[in-house]
């Protein structure tokens, strides 16, 4: 029997950050092993908010498809795709929008949630309101069983199989239903403590350009306020630099840092450089492969080519039928 097919995507905002890493491509890795998957950089997503900045949207896209195959993904097992190069995704966000009634986009707690901050930052357009339409239509155009997904998203994904279903009925078609695929999604504070996002300029990079940056990002990391000196012992479960360890650090160093912490027996710049040790270990690999890919153009557009060609070969499919249902 087929493998279930899994379709997931990456919205292009800029490099790619740890967040990124831990909240969805790290998954990714995982999935590749068992399951039919299809894999989006998806720049359209990405010009919802950053329409101003059009120009850059192409070298982010570029710099994203390199991190992604420098860390693991296998291009030849997966089909890796940027979702403006597969016109078809646009052309069902079109059937999809005409048969969403607008209550259910009204609905959506994420756009209420963020309406007003769109409005202050001009990013209050058609686009991002539409955005769970566009969605429904990239799992969809592959005809997507399983979504990963953190179980705070779950919500999220109804909307999508709301969609679908409607399309099912109206026109007697039997396009899946996505089901979320469950996955582990650990909370990671930025290297201020606040939520890691672009906006506050909090990030830490996947791939840092260079060992220096890495440990300069990593020694601005703030601590457990209590340890104001170095005597004073602390609390390693309010740290954001102990919750880095329990991610990137191995067993016995995850206990160093805890035991260190609490009796005070180590200073927290020898917590950070711990860190930045084991963080660099695990980054300066896919680091030198994606400067290489980044540096060989005619070979990252060639992987690019033929990825987005897969991708179209399997959405015109889709839209065979979803035409053929629609008698049109």
């Amino acid at each position: 029997m087929a493998s279930p097919r899994v379709m997931s995507g990456i919205r292009v905002t800029g490099p790619l950050h740890i967040g990124n890493y831990w909240g969805a491509f790290r998954n990714w890795l995982s999935l590749q092993k068992d399951y039919e998957c299809y894999f989006g950089v998806m720049d359209w997503h990405g010009m919802t908010t950053a329409y101003r900045k059009s120009e850059e949207i192409a070298p982010w896209t570029r710099e994203m498809y390199a991190e992604i195959l420098a860390w693991g993904l296998d291009p030849e097992k997966n089909t890796v795709f940027v979702q403006s190069q597969v016109h078809e995704h646009i052309e069902l966000f079109m059937i999809f929008a005409n048969l969403t009634p607008m209550g259910w986009l009204e609905r959506v707690t994420t756009w209420k949630d963020a309406e007003e901050e769109a409005k202050q930052n001009d990013t209050h357009n058609l686009g991002r309101f539409a955005y769970p339409v566009l969605q429904s239509a990239d799992i969809a155009i592959y005809r997507g069983e399983k979504v990963p997904v953190g179980q705070d998203q779950v919500a999220h994904l109804e909307i999508s199989r709301e969609i679908i279903r409607r399309f099912n009925n109206v026109y007697k078609a039997k396009l899946p239903e996505p089901q979320a695929l469950l996955t582990n999604v650990p909370s990671l504070p930025g290297l201020d403590g606040r939520k890691m996002s672009k906006s506050y300029g909090n990030t830490l990079l996947l791939t840092e350009p260079d060992e220096k940056t890495l440990r300069k990002k990593v020694n601005m990391m703030l601590t457990d306020p209590q340890r104001a000196r170095r005597e004073n012992p602390g609390n390693p479960e309010i740290c954001p630099v102990y919750s880095y360890h329990k991610l990137y650090s191995s067993a016995e160093d995850v206990e160093w840092a805890a035991t260190g912490c609490r009796t005070a027996g180590i200073g927290c710049g020898d917590c950070k450089g711990r860190l930045a040790q084991n963080i660099e270990n695990l980054t300066k690999e896919p680091r030198e492969q994606k400067k290489a890919l980044l540096a060989d153009s005619k070979k990252l557009q060639g992987l690019m080519d033929v990825g987005n060609e897969k991708a179209r070969k399997e959405a015109r499919k889709t839209l065979e039928i979803v035409r053929s249902c629609m008698k049109w």
